[in-house]
């Protein structure tokens, strides 16, 4: 028992028949008669695993097992559970003291510890647990830079909208203008051709539909007693519209460009 091999099947510890056998003090054949006696008790994938074919084979060349099963036509695997009532079955204090044991050294969690491949001293378990650790560093890669490519898909939003959020204060439609690389005049243009804003004077309003949204904030600069003139000052939330509006015809701030 204190030697006893450690042998697991998809992340799970697991006794092959012979195993179970020696630890409870008894042979294959009467393992194999209490299965058969109470198979309706027995449930396969919670009490037992069995494999054959290319799954047998692939086991017993990852595992190495020397106890005959090469030539079966299948190979049990017991489960914790499946060696609790292997033990009711035998109902020996033999196969109950082995059983305790069992679950305090052998299938108990907190005993089962990781060991790198180079600490493994078999040459060929050495090798599978490389090719496993090679799999998952892979596996790992592949999400990362899935993890990467989603973050510059969502950077440049995020980027525009932090620099909207930075800036408190109202803002000239030059200013807004250089964010897309382009003058005043020009971005004036652009915004009336897409119905957002009217001239009248020398000032630019929003049409009806817009007006009381929020977007723009009216300031008067006073030129001398006689005179004064009007300016049309961008709030955030207006910045924030004519970026979904603008967005929607294809075209983008600087900073979007640039990294797309």
């Amino acid at each position: 028992m204190e030697n006893l091999r450690v042998v697991e099947k998809d992340g799970q510890r697991v006794l092959t028949t012979s195993q179970i056998a020696a630890a409870y003090g008894t042979d294959n054949r009467r393992i194999s008669e209490n299965f058969n006696r109470n198979k309706e008790r027995f449930s396969q994938g919670k009490h037992f695993i069995v494999l054959t074919g290319d799954s047998k084979r692939d086991f017993l060349n990852h595992t190495q097992i020397e106890d005959g099963s090469k030539n079966a036509s299948s190979i049990y695997l017991w489960t914790e559970r499946g060696a609790l009532l292997h033990a009711k079955s035998l109902n020996t204090d033999e196969a109950w003291n082995a059983y305790e044991t069992l679950v305090d050294s052998y299938f108990d969690i907190n005993t089962l510890v990781y060991q790198p491949s180079y600490m493994i001293d078999d040459p060929i378990q050495r090798a599978q647990k490389w090719i496993e650790e090679q799999k998952e560093k892979q596996h790992l890669l592949v999400q990362n830079q899935q993890k990467d490519q989603k973050i510059e898909e969502l950077q440049p939003k995020a980027t525009y909208y932090d620099l909207i959020l930075q800036t408190k204060s109202l803002l000239s439609v030059s200013q807004i203008a250089k964010d897309y690389g382009m003058s005043a005049i020009s971005f004036n243009k652009l915004l009336h051709k897409l119905g957002i804003q009217y001239k009248q004077g020398d000032c630019w309003l929003l049409y009806q539909k817009y007006a009381d949204k929020g977007y723009t904030h009216t300031k008067t600069h006073v030129v001398d007693s006689e005179k004064s003139k009007v300016h049309t000052y961008w709030t955030q939330k207006g910045r924030t519209f004519i970026y979904e509006t603008l967005k929607d015809e294809n075209i983008l701030p600087v900073i979007e460009r640039m990294a797309s």
